[in-house]
């Protein structure tokens, strides 16, 4: 088992660990609606990338009155 030959110090621990830190969320903006999601996900209006690609059951309720 390896063990270390010296104590790590705290600036070299921080040198390690600095691109440890969680980034942001990244968030898409829809263009017909106006709605925020995630990246490469359908917004939940049921667009993706300014088209309409899921009927959601607002679209069937819609439909039916």
């Amino acid at each position: 088992m390896a063990v270390q030959k010296s104590r790590k110090t705290p600036s070299k621990r921080g040198m390690h660990r600095s691109h440890a830190a969680l980034a942001a969320p990244a968030i898409s903006i829809e263009p017909k609606s106006g709605e925020t999601h995630s990246r490469h996900r359908i917004s939940r209006d049921g667009y993706y990338r300014g088209k309409k690609v899921l009927e959601t059951k607002a679209d069937e309720a819609a439909a039916e009155e």
